[in-house]
C-alpha cells in the first residue's frame, strides 16, 4: 500500500522554484512517515497472529476458538475400551491389611429352594474401602515451674528429648508441605482443608511459618542436588517468568535423568544460566535457541526442535515470501521426528539413522540458505540465526542419549507454571526458596519414585533433632555415548 498522488503539471510550474524545493523536502518526509507507519502496522499485525503454534507464548495466552491442531475425522469405534484392550483391575488389599473379612453363604439353592452346604474354595472378592473419620493425636506435656525452697529461684521443666518445640509434628509440617508443594493449594486452602479433612486448627500465619521452617530444612539436600545436576551428561534447561516481591523474576529448571532442580532469580542472564547448568566440558545441554545459552560449545548443545517448529509455523503464517520457506523447512522437520521415532522404537539402527540426518541436515541448510536470501526480513533474520547456531541443531544424531527436543523440561516447568498462575507468585525471597525448593523435591522425587511425603517426613525429623537430611542425589547417574 502507497500514498503517492501526483500534482498537476500547470499548477506545479507556478509555484517559485525555493518554494518548489521546500515542498518537495515535506513530501518526502511525508512519504518516509508513511513508509514507517506502514512497517508498523504490518509488524502489529504479525504480533497479532501469534500464538502457541508459532512463538513461546503459552498455550493459556491463546485466543478462545484457536484450533492448534488440524481437526482429526471422526472415529467409528464405539466410545470406551476396545476388544482385546488390556483391562485394568483394582489390586485387592492382603488378608493381614483388611479390617474385617465375612463369608457370605447362599442359603437355599435359587433354582429349587433345596438348602445349601459347604464351602466354595474360590470365592468371588469382593472389597469396600472406608476411610477413617481423622482426628489430630494430641501429646500434652505440662512443664511445672517449681520454686527452690532455699534460695526461692524458680525453675521450669525441659521437654523431653524428641519432643518438637513447635506446636505440630514432622509428618504434620511434612503434609501441610506437600498440600503446597506436590497439590499448589494456598494457605487458606491449606488452613480450610486442615480443619474439615484433619481436624487441625491452624492459622495462614503458622503455615508461613512452617513454610520457612521447611525450606530452611530442605536447603542442604537442595544445594546438593542442585551440585550434582553440574555434573550430569544431558541436561535439560529452560526458563519462565516468575512474579516476587510484585517485580519480574524467572524461574528456571534443570532436568536430568533422575532429578530436576528449580530456581527463582531476578533475571534471565547467562551468569544465571552457568550457576543452573554448570560449565563442566562434555556436558550436553538441551535448550532453546535464548542468546543466555551461547556461551555453551556448539557441540555441547541441542537446540529444541520443536521449538524451532514454532517458528516455522510463524513463516507459514506471516504468508507471502516467507510462506514457501516455512514450509518446507516444517516438512524437513517431520521427516526429522519419523526417524527419531523409528529409531526409539528399534526399527531402524544407529548407522542408518544418521545416514538419514546426514542427508537431512544438508537440506534444512539448504533451506535455511534459501531465507537468507528471500524478500522477508524477519525470514531472514530467523534463518540467519538457525544457522548460526546450525551445528547444535544435530547433536541429538551424534550423542546417545539425547533427544531432538526439550520436553522434559518444558513437562517439569507446567506443574510450576499452574502454580504461578493460582498464587500470582511469591511476596518475598524466603517465599522463593520455599518454591524453588519444594518443587524440585516434588519432581525429583516423582523421577525416582520416591514417596513425597515420606521423604519430606524423615528431612524434618532429622532437621528437628540436628541430624543430617536425607539427600536426593542418586547412587548412580547413567551416562550417555557418543556414536
Amino acid at each position: 500500500m502507497s500514498c503517492r498522488v501526483p500534482i498537476p503539471e500547470p499548477l506545479w510550474s507556478t509555484v517559485p522554484a525555493d518554494a518548489q524545493a521546500a515542498l518537495l523536502d515535506a513530501w518526502k518526509a511525508v512519504q518516509d512517515q508513511i513508509a514507517e507507519l506502514q512497517a508498523t502496522v504490518r509488524d502489529l499485525q504479525a504480533r497479532l497472529q501469534l500464538n502457541s503454534t508459532n512463538s513461546s507464548k503459552p498455550p493459556s495466552s491463546d485466543p478462545i476458538g484457536l484450533k492448534r491442531k488440524p481437526p482429526s475425522p471422526p472415529s467409528r469405534r464405539k466410545r470406551g475400551g476396545q476388544p482385546g484392550h488390556r483391562k485394568a483391575f483394582r489390586a485387592l488389599v492382603p488378608p493381614e491389611k483388611l479390617r474385617s473379612s465375612t463369608d457370605c453363604k447362599p442359603d437355599s439353592c435359587r433354582r429349587c429352594g433345596q438348602a445349601l452346604q459347604g464351602t466354595d474354595p474360590t470365592p468371588l472378592i469382593h472389597q469396600v474401602a472406608d476411610l477413617p473419620r481423622i482426628e489430630p493425636l494430641v501429646d500434652e506435656y505440662r512443664l511445672h515451674r517449681l520454686a527452690c525452697p532455699g534460695c526461692g529461684t524458680t525453675t521450669c521443666a525441659r521437654l523431653p528429648e524428641g519432643v518438637p518445640a513447635g506446636h505440630f509434628s514432622p509428618y504434620t509440617q511434612a503434609v501441610l508441605a506437600t498440600l503446597a508443594g506436590g497439590y499448589r493449594l494456598s494457605k487458606r486452602q491449606i488452613q480450610q482443608l486442615a480443619g474439615d479433612l484433619l481436624g487441625l486448627s491452624i492459622s495462614t500465619g503458622m503455615i508461613s511459618k512452617l513454610e520457612r521452617q521447611s525450606a530452611e530444612a530442605l536447603e542442604a539436600p537442595y544445594n546438593e542436588l542442585a551440585a550434582a545436576v553440574h555434573e550430569a551428561d544431558v541436561i535439560h534447561a529452560d526458563e519462565t517468568s516468575w512474579r516476587q516481591e510484585r517485580g519480574k523474576a524467572w524461574l528456571w529448571v534443570a532436568v536430568t535423568a533422575l532429578s530436576t532442580v528449580f530456581t527463582i532469580a531476578r533475571n534471565r542472564s547467562a551468569a544465571v544460566a552457568r550457576a543452573v547448568l554448570g560449565t563442566r566440558e562434555g556436558s550436553i545441554a538441551v535448550t532453546d535457541r535464548w542468546s543466555a545459552y551461547d556461551w555453551i560449545a556448539a557441540t555441547d548443545r541441542q537446540i529444541c526442535w520443536s521449538h524451532l517448529r514454532r517458528d516455522f509455523q510463524a513463516m507459514i503464517d506471516r504468508g507471502g515470501a516467507a510462506e514457501p520457506i516455512g514450509k518446507e523447512l516444517l516438512r524437513l522437520s517431520d521427516r526429522l521426528f519419523r526417524w527419531w521415532h523409528r529409531l526409539e522404537a528399534e526399527k531402524v539402527d544407529r548407522g542408518r539413522f544418521r545416514a538419514a540426518m546426514a542427508r537431512l541436515r544438508r537440506e534444512v541448510r539448504a533451506a535455511l540458505e534459501d531465507g537468507v536470501r528471500g524478500d522477508c526480513a524477519t525470514t531472514r533474520g530467523s534463518c540467519a540465526e538457525m544457522l548460526r547456531v546450525e551445528e547444535s541443531l544435530w547433536t541429538f544424531a551424534r550423542v546417545r542419549g539425547v533427544p531432538p527436543e526439550n520436553n522434559a523440561a518444558e513437562r517439569a516447568e507446567r506443574h510450576a507454571v499452574i502454580w504461578r498462575r493460582i498464587s500470582g507468585g511469591t511476596d518475598s525471597a524466603r517465599g522463593s526458596r520455599f518454591v524453588e525448593r519444594m518443587l524440585t523435591v516434588v519432581a525429583t522425587c516423582r523421577q525416582q519414585g520416591r514417596n513425597v511425603l515420606d521423604y519430606l517426613t524423615s528431612c524434618f525429623e532429622a532437621a528437628r533433632r540436628g541430624q543430617a537430611i536425607p539427600s536426593l542425589v542418586p547412587a548412580t547417574p547413567p551416562k550417555i555415548k557418543v556414536a
